[in-house]
């Protein structure tokens, strides 16, 4: 079994960190968009992510289309 140290450690930190900031408002503008929020973790995977990114941008919203159901602040499903 590997030694893991502090380096390592502050580094896996560091990378769960960078994952968090960069997914969670992800999820939340496809959420927004009407797509299910775990189209955020395609971002995580090379090439994939640009795929997606293409797709957000150019694929029809439902919530646009009004076909969506969304969630207001206070959790209730509209």
């Amino acid at each position: 079994m590997p030694n893991i140290g502090a380096p390592e450690l502050l580094l896996i930190g560091l990378v769960l960190l960078i994952g968090l900031v960069f997914i969670w408002p992800c999820w939340r503008i496809f959420s927004k968009a009407g797509f299910p929020g775990w189209y955020s973790l395609s971002l995580l995977i090379p090439l994939l992510n640009v795929i997606a990114l293409f797709y957000l941008a150019f694929a029809e919203w439902p919530a646009q289309r009004g076909g969506a159901k969304r969630r207001r602040s206070d959790g209730q499903v509209t």
